[in-house]
């Protein structure tokens, strides 16, 4: 018994060496690098950058909130774009607006609430509440809509932003009056987005939305799985 005993307290004492040292390598290895998409930051026209400084692959994104394109894009692409290709160093990806009309300008200016780090929350809620806000465009009385086109376009952006309900679904987000209003009356982020319009319709030749561009080519796609395709050949070929 007393030897059976023995060596019972010897496996046991083994396998408590053994759990130790693999604590140990556990405790002792490398932290895994934080996702590439928490790395966001302005481009010199006031875009926003995601993902790795370093990728071998920049993918640029010109669109507009009133685009009901753009909207299904955000809905197929974003998840996938994220996980399988920024998170993981490989695409830096850019948001470019190309502003279409009040309605476009006032989203794009709430989506700046917060900086560069809340964008991409932002963006993602106001194009999934695309249906719910669009009805109300449409279903908007003829005052209401002149009203959207008087006055400065900081008063016409609180006018939209009340009637369509986009300043109802930044509060539910967390922000302020204060906050949705200094968003809306930021002179800074209008003109980065008046120029950023600019620079899509001149300079890059942006006739729709979305567009993309590749590496600074253009790329002919407008859907998640053709624009995958792409950036799949790409990253092959690089």
């Amino acid at each position: 018994m007393t030897v059976l005993h023995d060596n019972l307290l010897d496996r046991r004492c083994a396998i408590a060496a053994l759990s130790g040292a693999a604590l140990t390598l556990i405790a002792a290895a490398p932290a895994r690098p934080a996702a590439w998409s928490r790395t966001v930051t302005t481009s010199p026209i006031g875009a926003y950058v995601v993902g790795n400084p370093a990728a071998k692959l920049r993918l640029v994104e010109y669109f507009s909130y009133t685009c009901h394109v753009c909207a299904d894009f955000a809905r197929e692409a974003s998840a996938p774009l994220k996980t399988q290709y920024i998170d993981r160093g490989l695409v830096l990806f850019e948001y470019r607006n190309l502003v279409r009309d009040p309605v476009d300008m006032t989203a794009a200016l709430l989506a700046r609430a917060g900086g560069p780090g809340a964008f991409a929350g932002n963006h993602q809620a106001i194009f999934a509440a695309f249906p719910a806000f669009i009805a109300k465009v449409q279903k908007a009385t003829d005052a209401q809509k002149t009203s959207w086109f008087e006055g400065s376009t900081a008063q016409r952006a609180r006018r939209i932003a009340a009637d369509t309900g986009l300043a109802a679904l930044m509060r539910a987000r967390g922000y302020s009056e204060a906050q949705l209003d200094a968003a809306l009356g930021s002179e800074v982020a209008q003109a980065e987005l008046t120029g950023m319009t600019n620079i899509g319709r001149g300079a890059d030749r942006v006739t729709g939305t979305p567009s993309f561009f590749l590496n600074g080519q253009r790329a002919d796609a407008i859907a998640w799985p053709a624009l995958k395709s792409k950036l799949d050949a790409a990253l092959k070929a690089a």
